[in-house]
């Protein structure tokens, strides 16, 4: 390489394109390509279905939610400047920085220090499978590991319950899937301050089962 010529540094290039644009281009940006990953997600879950039928591509995609959502949540935590261990308020703001949450209605409520409950609003999946006239996806030995794993990483101390979740059955306007979240004993990292805006951002009123 010539002594002036710089190094190429991956990415570089597609940085400089965003940075030169506007912030509801970047919007759109985001969004589609929230899309596009739920798109190949979907993709990718039926050709495993083609190949090798409907319980094998609930075990494949089970095993590839338990590494990636450690993966999804460690990068927010750094994107937000967060240390692991910050407790329920930074679970809830974690949250809000997934994938799912460009497309997805969810919600938090019964949100105090220790305890919350994490509600599925409208998901776009089991939406548009209803559209379709076809029954809910049965995701919930996904969702399982899912949410379990995002809130470890998030902090260990974090324990996660389904309360409720497809093929469980719901009726018309009922969310589409609901999680609590319970911190056991421990000190909590996240700064106060962040973690009342991250409750404040969560204020709902779903109904769930409060137990």
């Amino acid at each position: 390489m010539p002594a002036d010529e710089a190094p190429t540094v991956p990415g570089a290039d597609a940085e400089r394109l965003l940075r030169s644009l506007s912030k509801d281009e970047l919007v759109r940006i985001v969004m589609d390509d929230a899309k596009n990953w739920l798109a190949h997600d979907g993709l990718w879950f039926q050709a495993v279905e083609r190949a090798h039928g409907m319980d094998a591509a609930i075990d494949a995609d089970r095993e590839a939610w338990e590494r990636f959502t450690v993966v999804e949540a460690r990068r927010i935590l750094e994107r937000l400047g967060l240390a692991p261990g910050g407790g329920i308020p930074a679970l809830l703001e974690c949250l809000r920085h997934r994938l799912y949450a460009r497309l997805n209605a969810q919600e938090a409520t019964e949100v105090s220090e220790r305890r919350a409950v994490f509600a599925m609003r409208d998901c776009r999946v089991q939406s548009a499978r209803r559209r379709k006239g076809l029954p809910d996806f049965p995701c919930r030995s996904v969702g399982l590991v899912e949410y379990a794993e995002f809130a470890r990483a998030v902090d260990p101390r974090i324990e996660t319950r389904c309360i409720a979740c497809p093929p469980d059955p719901r009726g018309a306007g009922e969310p589409a899937c609901v999680w609590e979240f319970t911190l056991r004993d421990g000190p909590s990292s996240f700064a106060a301050g962040a973690g009342r805006a991250g409750q404040a951002s969560f204020a709902a009123g779903v109904e769930v089962d409060p137990a």
